[in-house]
């Protein structure tokens, strides 16, 4: 196959993981029991400001482009400003899927946590094919990746540090403009903790398929 070809089959794979991370925003959203870590920023934003969902995340996403610039410089890779295209695409596949599901709520809190429970799989789905293919990193983990490089930082304890920076950004402007707390509860952390599990099971089914996609 030749390179362009796969180069195309690699973008379309990408864009089918952001299509699952729209969903699993929107389905957490209607659970009412909290947005995941990286999404709760644009969440909250989007609640103070009245603007629609997909809007805030372009806009938080871009901003995590411009500050990734800002710490890193000359050494800022100009390939990673396709973030920016995607995070707009991605904004959209938002909008879009909040449209598809509507209103739509299981009854109960257990059908709330059932809720809950699919938008972990649609992340783990998600992340597992865009990072699978290998092609640029999504906003919140090029900023992770910048921060961990400037502070000379393990990436995965830089992650863990960006996450908790997020939902307490989060949880202060939530009480600050609204009064009260939203958008960060139990959901959010049983997303923190349970979605890089679900991610390392998932990856062993859907790996050997994207590379026979791929090759």
């Amino acid at each position: 196959m030749n390179t362009a070809s796969n180069l195309l089959r690699r973008i379309l794979i990408y864009i089918a993981g952001l299509f699952f991370l729209a969903f699993s925003v929107s389905i957490s959203a209607n659970s009412g029991l909290g947005i995941s870590p990286v999404n709760s920023l644009p969440y909250v934003m989007a609640l103070v400001s009245g603007f629609q969902l997909g809007n805030c995340v372009i806009a938080v996403y871009c901003l995590y482009v411009v500050i990734q610039i800002l710490l890193l410089g000359k050494d800022f890779k100009w390939f990673n400003l396709f973030q920016i295209i995607f995070s707009i695409l991605f904004g959209y596949f938002v909008d879009f899927t909040d449209w598809i599901i509507g209103d739509f709520m299981i009854p109960t809190y257990w059908g709330r946590l059932i809720m809950l429970g699919i938008s972990m799989l649609f992340i783990a789905v998600g992340i597992s094919l865009y990072v699978d293919v290998d092609l640029i990193p999504m906003p919140m983990e090029g900023l992770t990746l910048a921060c961990a490089k400037k502070l000379n930082l393990p990436f995965h304890n830089m992650k863990i540090i960006a996450d908790c920076t997020a939902v307490a950004l989060s949880a202060g402007i939530s009480i600050i403009f609204l009064n009260h707390l939203d958008g960060v509860r139990e959901g959010t952390i049983i997303t923190a903790l349970g979605a890089g599990k679900l991610v390392a099971i998932v990856q062993k089914v859907i790996r050997p398929a994207v590379e026979r996609y791929c090759s």
